[in-house]
């Protein structure tokens, strides 16, 4: 098979990583999210706008992560793969600082993570649990009357 079929294969987005993601935050009662939303910073795979509360799912290979997956080394064009992953890498770093910012708390998953369901199902309800806990109540309305 030519390397660029197989790159052509490659996914964006409905990664087997992010639809196993969305099915334990289904199966934990945490819908409500949204896909891919671009009004959040970085464009997360996942993100609850309310809570402010954005999920990145990095491919190991892709993103440079230190797991033996994501430490291999290319076999072929190795140079241009190197630097590809150096891009990816300042660029995360960039979108993690944007949601900072921003005021979101954004939250990186990994491909490797996402083995183990139990253990991933127990962090997420964690993290959903925090935020929400986090999440400010009682929104004053612009021009309201205070009371004295």
């Amino acid at each position: 098979m030519e390397r660029s079929e197989i790159m052509r294969r490659v996914r964006g987005v409905d990664t087997g990583p992010e639809m196993k993601l969305r099915r334990i935050l289904r199966g934990i009662g945490a819908p409500g999210y949204r896909l891919h939303w671009s009004q959040a910073p970085g464009r997360p795979d996942v993100a609850y706008p309310g809570l402010k509360l954005a999920f990145f799912v990095h491919g190991c290979f892709w993103h440079g992560h230190d797991c033996p997956r994501g430490a291999r080394e290319p076999k072929t064009n190795a140079a241009y793969w190197r630097a590809k992953i150096a891009r990816n890498k300042a660029r995360d770093a960039e979108t993690l600082a944007r949601c900072a910012a921003g005021g979101w708390r954004a939250e990186v998953l990994w491909e490797c993570g996402l083995r183990d369901e139990a253990a991933l199902r127990a962090l997420l309800a964690a993290i959903l649990a925090e935020a929400r806990a986090a999440r400010p109540r009682g929104r004053r309305r612009s021009g309201a009357a205070e009371s004295a």
